[in-house]
């Protein structure tokens, strides 16, 4: 077959088998394992995948790529769609599944946030991505790399940078390097649905006005909330005027268990 990588879809195909072979290792998949890649292009890491495990649902967007990896793997459940519109709940398995891919990086924190909004379905993922954005999924507060994929990974999962690839092992040569990185999805949170979403916002809000301070952006966002409420809130023991760089994932938590409460 005849395939010219989309630029439009993000296509970069590893090349090397030893890098393959070190992500297999790595992800220790066992013939009992449910798994769904993502992207898995001409099927390289798949080669290796079904010899582990033939519970091996692929999901690839490209119609030229999913006829070749139907002759290939006609034993495989095999879904033609974008990720992004996929059901995590019923387009793959009813118990919970591991996920592996190299995702295309303009979509990466999309597919992120999908995966921690089924985090009840998913065991753990592990995901090739730019280096750049795995840096941001570990980082700690009051460096330039923490924002809110950081908060988000490190409040939905236990997250580990495993090794780095370098863009010589891919067709097409991307422009940048690339990271393993595993998430282990945490079977439970410590916040309730209301919390939750309160700590969503609350998180999003702070970064997105990450200029200011944490009272001026958290104002507007509860500008609605009766200012008897409000002011309760802001008395809590805690310091309003750091900005949400410099808040840790437990200070994040903290706002959100409280704020929850003026509902």
């Amino acid at each position: 077959m005849i395939f010219k990588p989309k630029k439009k879809l993000g296509q970069h195909f590893i090349i090397d088998k030893n890098i393959i072979r070190k992500i297999i290792n790595a992800f220790s998949p066992s013939e009992n394992d449910l798994i769904v890649e993502i992207g898995p292009g001409k099927g390289i890491l798949t080669d290796e995948l079904v010899k582990h495990s033939k519970n091996l649902i692929l999901v690839e967007i490209d119609n030229q790529l999913v006829a070749d990896l139907r002759t290939k793997f006609p034993e495989l459940k095999i879904i033609n769609k974008d990720i992004l519109e996929c059901n995590f709940s019923t387009d793959f398995f009813e118990s919970k599944y591991r996920i592996i891919g190299n995702l295309p990086y303009y979509i990466t924190s999309q597919i992120l946030f999908k995966i921690f909004d089924n985090k009840n379905n998913i065991i753990d993922a592990m995901i090739m991505i730019q280096k750049e954005v795995a840096e941001r999924l570990v980082a700690k507060p009051s460096s330039k790399e923490y924002g809110i994929l950081s908060v988000f990974t490190q409040f939905y999962s236990d997250v580990e940078i495993l090794f780095n690839v370098s863009k010589n092992v891919f067709y097409p040569k991307p422009e940048v390097d690339s990271s393993i990185v595993r998430l282990n999805l945490k079977s439970e949170i410590k916040l309730n649905k209301l919390e939750e979403n309160t700590f969503r916002r609350i998180v999003k809000t702070a970064f997105n006005q990450r200029r200011k301070i944490l009272k001026n952006s958290l104002k507007n966002m509860f500008k609605d909330l009766e200012t008897s409420k409000l002011e309760k809130f802001f008395s809590l023991p805690f310091d309003f005027s750091r900005r949400a760089e410099e808040l840790s994932l437990d200070d994040f938590i903290y706002l959100a268990k409280n704020f929850a409460e003026f509902y």
